[in-house]
């Protein structure tokens, strides 16, 4: 049954939907954490607890709670519309298709760059012999083309779970390791602000930076790539969500640990970026052998290279979506037929606009690997990154709240507060974002 002019349009036979929500069917859930959690979020982790302590454990477990509301928002979306996200963001107007263009050309440019080297560091320095690390980028980003390029989701599902297995093992055995002071931690769980200049806004960092950018859109588009495609799937969803974000928290909390235990009672200060865990590789080599130095720079690979096979496969995914779209509005085509679960069934996947914007992620940024990236460049990619979290909240509050949700499945008000919470929250860091450019060397 469809209904057109902004009414629900359900995908497949809701009875085919499980009566019951299971563990066996989780899976995009896992996907959106991989992809949400990479080197960047690892690294703030372990410098808010190499400076603090424990102190931030709370913030950290609320910015997994709010990554859950923002998840499952996106996702309830597909699910109950059977549209896509981009095509409730066309129906608000044509700011949004504008924003949303110059967002994915521009941060996919940068972030191409940025995945492939966070990727090749840890593989330079287990192998620090073979070759330099701008070759190790190229390899790992070019692997990660022709790996997207020829599978679809189910090998690509499957392939993350292995690499979070990865993950899981290595962060929780890094926790276990340094021998977490368990009753420092519980304390931690109490929301107190460090007592320092800026502490706020080193909480507000640590809460927004906790698993999640672009890819968080990208759920409902995997969600829909399992086959989840109607309201029956609801239960589904919601487990498989949690479930991703619970996993982020033990993540996040066990590096937090990490950063306590190994750092903060040393007194050690790791470097900001990436190299700050090439670093820590180097701390643990020296307090717990090789063996655990090299373990940790596996997982530092399989957290590098979810994230970027993840964007590789979900904003492709987005872009694909969006061409579709903008071709339907140019022909005067039905916007609604052929939309959400009918296309996301694996079209997209081996569709022209999908495959040229994996290529735009791979190759262009490879300049930027060998002459640096341009410093206009990093300052439209910050704000633009920064302020897509806002965007994201705050459409999916206007969307979730009109008629364009059947009744059912529209916001109630512990959804509608905890969408209002991440959306200042982003908009707080989007402001600091921007007045932290130094904008008098941009013209």
């Amino acid at each position: 049954m469809a209904e057109t002019k902004g009414g629900p349009i359900t995908g497949g036979d809701v009875a085919s939907a499980p009566r019951k929500s299971s563990w066996k069917y989780i899976g995009p859930g896992i996907v959106v954490a991989a992809t949400g959690v990479g080197a960047g979020d690892l690294v703030a982790t372990l410098i808010a607890g190499s400076n603090f302590g424990y102190t931030l454990l709370w913030a950290a477990v609320i910015g997994c709670v709010v990554k859950i509301s923002l998840a499952e928002a996106a996702g309830r979306w597909h699910l109950s519309t059977g549209r896509t996200l981009f095509e409730g963001w066309a129906g608000l107007g044509r700011w949004t298709t504008w924003f949303f263009v110059v967002y994915v050309v521009v941060w996919g440019f940068a972030y191409g760059a940025a995945a492939m080297s966070s990727s090749g560091l840890p593989l330079q320095a287990l192998f620090p012999d073979v070759m330099d690390l701008k070759w190790w980028a190229v390899l790992t980003g070019v692997v990660g083309l022709v790996f997207v390029w020829f599978n679809k989701y189910d090998v690509f599902e499957k392939v993350m779970t292995v690499l979070v297995g990865v993950m899981f093992v290595v962060t929780v055995y890094l926790a276990v390791r340094v021998t977490p002071n368990l009753g420092d931690a519980v304390a931690g769980l109490l929301p107190v602000l460090p007592d320092e200049k800026d502490s706020v806004l080193n909480t507000l960092g640590l809460i927004g930076g906790v698993g999640g950018t672009i890819t968080l859109a990208a759920y409902g588009y995997w969600v829909n790539a399992k086959g989840w495609t109607n309201t029956g799937w609801m239960k589904v969803m919601r487990l498989d969500n949690r479930v991703a974000y619970i996993t982020t928290g033990i993540f996040v909390v066990a590096m937090l640990f990490v950063g306590a235990e190994l750092l903060h009672s040393a007194n050690v200060a790791l470097a900001s970026g990436d190299k700050g865990l090439v670093q820590l590789s180097d701390i643990l080599e020296k307090e717990y052998g090789t063996a655990t130095a090299k373990l940790f720079l596996i997982g530092f690979f399989a957290t590098s290279f979810t994230s970027l096979i993840g964007v590789w496969h979900g904003v492709s995914l987005m872009f694909a979506d969006f061409v579709e779209h903008y071709r339907k509005s140019r022909t005067g085509a039905d916007g609604a037929a052929g939309s959400g679960a009918e296309v996301a069934s694996g079209a997209r996947e081996r569709s022209l606009p999908f495959r040229a914007y994996l290529l735009w992620l791979t190759f262009p940024p490879i300049v930027l690997l060998f002459q640096g990236q341009p410093f206009r460049l990093i300052i439209i990619y910050g704000v633009l990154g920064a302020a897509f979290m806002p965007f994201l909240a705050l459409t999916l509050i206007w969307l979730l709240n009109s008629s364009r949700t059947p009744a059912e499945w529209r916001n109630g008000w512990i959804s509608n507060g905890m969408l209002a919470i991440a959306g200042l929250l982003f908009l707080v860091l989007c402001v600091k974002q921007i007045t932290d450019q130094d904008w008098s060397s941009f013209f």
